[in-house]
């Protein structure tokens, strides 16, 4: 009855879906995993956030890579910005999704070295090969807050570091690029400013992380294990509706075939009473 199982169609219907099962299962909880690592990534972000700023020295030095755990964490310094050797990132949008450029600036601290401070986003309203107009920072000595980061790199980021740019503009913000550029030692990593805040808005402070949205990974989870358990409900509907039609098939040839014998008997019934003589 269920020999057609056996037939070339039926073993690869067969073997798909028993491959199917296991990639869909693992395809859940792949979902599944990053719904809790996004879970875990929120609660890091809130918890950094609601620290009190600490001495930036206290989380880096020149040269030093920026742990995970430390990204988003308020820090403090004083110092003097040098808008004179400050730089422009480019292709930057802020809020509104307005491309413009996050400006750069170093602040030289009392020691002497330098951290980078990402002073926020300004538009691109003139050529991309001018050097745009930036507010200028508080003159003199000042104390800045802002929430630590590691360098910027093309795996993370997706943004081709690209080369022979005009003077005082960068792709990615690089703290041993910045320290090569200005010949001076940099603190690994650098700074988005949170305080002070510019005077008249400009450049637009780059906004906190969010840190709420957790995605659709659980319900993409979900929905790849309800897949899976369709693909085996799917093969027994395929088989039993196969099954159905072969038996059908199968009464109908028997039906065909009856009917058949029988006009073939009748026929000879006929022809042996036709030449039968007639008695008188």
């Amino acid at each position: 009855m269920y020999r057609f199982l056996l037939t070339r169609q039926w073993v690869i219907v067969t073997l798909v879906a028993l491959a199917l099962v296991p990639t869909m299962i693992e395809l859940g909880f792949w979902q599944w995993h990053r719904h809790w690592d996004r879970v875990a990534s929120n609660q890091r972000i809130e918890d950094a956030l609601d620290t009190a700023p600490v001495p930036v020295g206290s989380l880096t030095r020149p040269g030093a890579r920026i742990d995970r755990d430390l990204y988003y964490r308020h820090v403090s310094a004083r110092g003097v910005f040098e808008t004179d050797r400050e730089v422009v990132v480019r292709r930057r949008t802020n809020a509104d999704d307005r491309v413009g450029y996050h400006v750069l600036t170093p602040l030289r601290l009392e020691d002497g070295r330098y951290l980078l401070v990402n002073r926020g986003w300004v538009p691109a309203d003139g050529r991309q090969t001018e050097f745009p107009e930036i507010p200028a920072p508080p003159a003199g000595e000042v104390t800045v807050t802002g929430r630590l980061m590691a360098d910027q790199t093309t795996a993370e980021s997706g943004i081709k570091d690209l080369s022979d740019l005009p003077d005082r503009q960068v792709m990615l913000i690089s703290s041993e690029g910045e320290a090569e550029r200005l010949g001076a030692e940099v603190l690994g990593g650098y700074v988005e400013l949170v305080s002070p805040a510019p005077a008249d808005g400009s450049p637009e402070l780059v906004p906190g992380p969010d840190h709420d949205s957790i995605g659709n990974h659980m319900a993409y989870a979900v929905q790849w294990w309800l897949f899976t358990a369709g693909v085996p409900v799917g093969w027994v509907v395929l088989v039993r509706r196969e099954l159905r039609e072969r038996r059908e098939k199968t009464g109908q040839d028997a039906g065909e075939a009856s009917g058949k014998g029988g006009s073939e008997d009748g026929g000879e019934d006929a022809t042996e009473e036709s030449a039968t003589p007639a008695t008188a």
